[in-house]
Formats: structure tokens, sequence, C-alpha cells
């Protein structure tokens, strides 16, 4: 019965030459492992989306940005995105060219918007006043806006990041307002940005995004560079048989928008998307430990490692991942139950699956929370003062390589001045 419920990872072989228990007793417990040639497939598969030639892909550091997966990426000849200094700063350090990482900005400070100009990367600004401000701390130079086109899309009213009620964006009917600002401080606008949301499936509202923000640029004569934005979606449901987002039926659409408006614009500018999680997060499966089994009341609750410190979509989002289970020794499950898979938090929140149909599970078995290399460790926390686990890569040729230590006891107290 347990073969039948790691079917994913026996398909694609995930854990190269080693399994997950052998890894967790390695590593311990909790621990992220990422696959190197998942990660390059999917690269590769979002490089080849369009067959318009100046095309490029901007990963989105935010979904994951552990030093050693910006490495492959780059190798992968993809760009970048940075939402922050710290952003900026781990994209140079993984040989990102100045040039090659765009900085979207959000509400943020001078000194913060210095350090972009100070190291070269073109910002992205969001609003007249950081317009305004981006004009004082850089005159005469380059910079990009991003617009908020009216369309959204998403998995969750929290990643929705276009449309009307959104915090994102310029609005379109300020152009004249954007124009005279431009103008105040003789700024060339390089490009315009948008991004509606994150995961979709259908492609349709995309679509719909890209043709609304090319409307927003034959407003802006030179450009050079439209970024469609991001939001690729990937089937967190595999298990039920969830079909992949149509990649090939979404690029044909996208060249004959691009080609048509190209034609309109009298100019082969580039064209740029900015996806995170389609590029990471199937690269990813977090590994915990099962230490009780209990009931409360009718309700039967599998206790582990897995809190929303290490893992907090599910918490946040109420977010679906597909769970698999390994187990070391020959003990068979006998059925399967519908429970609750819960973590180490102190909070009624602090449920990984819910409600979920699994094989019987006992202690000390190893759960797999599968599709988790988007949004997992980048948001994980010491809340309850819990370490943050240790990642590590599976490399094509099989073998794994430590790429960020577990947090330690000292790590915690590092910072503390008394």
């Amino acid at each position: 019965m347990l073969k039948e419920h790691n079917k994913v990872t026996n398909s694609n072989n995930f854990y190269g030459n080693s399994t997950p228990v052998e890894l967790v007793k390695e590593y311990g417990s909790t621990l992220y492992v990422y696959n190197e040639k998942i990660l390059r497939e999917r690269c590769r598969e979002l490089k080849n989306l369009v067959s318009y030639p100046n095309f490029a892909v901007n990963y989105s550091v935010k979904a994951n940005s552990s030093l050693g997966l910006l490495k492959i990426v780059n190798e992968e000849g993809l760009y970048a995105d940075a939402m922050s200094p710290g952003e900026i700063h781990v994209n140079l350090a993984a040989g990102f060219a100045p040039e090659k990482i765009l900085y979207i900005s959000n509400n943020v400070s001078k000194e913060e918007m210095q350090f972009a100009i100070d190291k070269g990367v073109l910002t992205s600004v969001d609003s007249l006043s950081q317009l305004e401000q981006y004009g004082t701390l850089n005159p005469g130079g380059r910079v990009c806006i991003r617009f908020n086109p009216g369309v959204g899309a998403g998995h969750h009213e929290k990643v929705v990041t276009g449309g009307k009620k959104t915090k994102f964006g310029v609005d379109p009917h300020l152009i004249d307002e954007v124009k005279d600002i431009l103008n105040k401080y003789d700024l060339k606008l390089a490009g315009i940005n948008q991004h509606i949301g994150s995961l979709f499936m259908d492609g349709s509202k995309y679509v719909e995004g890209v043709q609304s923000i090319l409307a927003i640029a034959e407003n802006f004569k030179d450009l050079e560079f439209v970024d469609l934005g991001g939001g690729f979606g990937i089937p967190y449901n595999k298990l039920a048989g969830q079909p992949r987002l149509e990649l090939k039926e979404l690029g044909v659409q996208l060249d004959e928008v691009i080609k048509n408006w190209v034609a309109k614009y009298g100019k082969e500018i580039q064209f740029k998307i900015e996806p995170g999680r389609y590029i990471a997060a199937e690269c990813g499966i977090l590994l915990g430990t099962v230490h009780t089994v209990k009931y409360n009341y009718d309700n039967k609750y599998i206790g582990t490692d897995l809190g929303f410190n290490v893992l907090i979509r599910p918490a946040m989002y109420d977010s679906h991942h597909d769970i698999e289970v390994y187990r070391e020794s020959d003990t068979p499950s006998t059925k399967y139950e519908f429970v609750n898979v819960v973590g180490n938090i102190c909070e009624s929140g602090d449920i990984i699956a819910k409600e979920r149909e699994l094989p019987e599970l006992f202690e000390g078995d190893i759960l797999g929370v599968l599709d988790a290399g988007a949004y997992g460790y980048c948001m994980a926390s010491n809340y309850n003062n819990r370490l943050r686990p240790a990642e590590i890569l599976i490399k094509e040729d099989g073998s794994h390589q430590l790429i960020r230590r577990r947090d330690t006891l000292e790590d915690i107290m590092r910072t503390f001045e008394i």
C-alpha cells in the first residue's frame, strides 16, 4: 500500500541514489530536498515558451532565494527579479550581472532605492510618489514603472496583485502624470511591467492581462522592454490527477499577441516574463517525521515536526500540498483513513493537511510534502524559537549535497546585544 503513496517521487526518481529515510538520518528532520534535474527542466520550459526571439525569463527570486538554486538558474541563462536589497545581494552573489536584475520595489525608502541605483540595477516603481522619489535620487537615469492593468488572478485573494482592490501598480488613468514626472527629472522610461497574481492554471486570464499591459505600452514611445508578469501555476493536486498548465497553447497565444503588437509599435522590443513558483515549486519537497498518533474525541491527529514555521502556505493561504509516506520498517498499512496532519507549533492553525485521506500512519514514518520548493524555506521562521531546516540538493548524477545548513541554537542568539 505504501508503494502506492509515493508514486510521484518514484516516477521521477526524485531522491536520486538515496531514500528519504536515509536523507533524514544524515541531515535531520525537517529537511528541504531539491532536485536539480527538475529545476533545470522548468527553466528550459519557460525559456522556450514563445518563438519571439527577443524574449527573456526573469526568475522571481522571492519564490526561493537559496543561493545554490540561484546559481543553477543563472547557469540556465535566466535573468532575475529582486524585491529587496537582500535579494539583489544574493542575486549578485549567485553570478547574475546587474543588468540582468530587475528590482521591483514596493513602498521602499530612499536608502533602499539608492542601494539598487548604486549596484547598477534597474528599478521598477509602482506609484507616482515613488517615481518622484526615484527622480530626486537618480535624475537623468533609467527607470521602469509597474502598472496595474485592472486584471487580477490567483489561487487566493492574498496573492491577487492586479485589479481594482490591490496595493500594486500605477493606475493607467495617471499616465499623463507619469509623463510629467519623467520629464521633470529627465528620466528614461526603459520599460513597464505588471503582475496580475499567482498560480493561474488557465492561460486566458494571463493573455487578457498581457493585452491590457500592451495597450498601456502604446502610450510610451521607444520602450526597451515590456515585462508581462508571472503567476504561472503548477498542479498541486498531482495525486488526484490535476492536469498541468498548457504551456504550449499559452505560448502560441502569446506569440500571436506579441507579433501583432510589435508590428503596430514598429520596434522589436524585448518581452519578459517573471515566473517564480513554476520554476521552483516542483523541484522541492519538505521531509518531516511523525512523532505522535492520537485521537481527540472523534478526530485523528498525526503529530509531526512540520509546523508552519517550516512551511506556512497551508496556514496562510489554505493551500493544498500532496503528501507522500515513506517507512523504514516492513510494518504494513492495513487501511486508508481521513486524518489531520499537524505540526509542533503552539497554534490551533498549525495544520499541514486537514481531513486528508492517507494510508494508516505510525510514529517514525517520514512524510514528504510535495511541491514545497516555492514559498517554503524563504517564508520559514524561528517562531517558537524553533530552528529552520537544512536544504540539500539532489544533483543530476543522483548524489546529494548540503546547500544550507540547519539552524543552531547559537544562530537564535547571535543578534542579541544583551
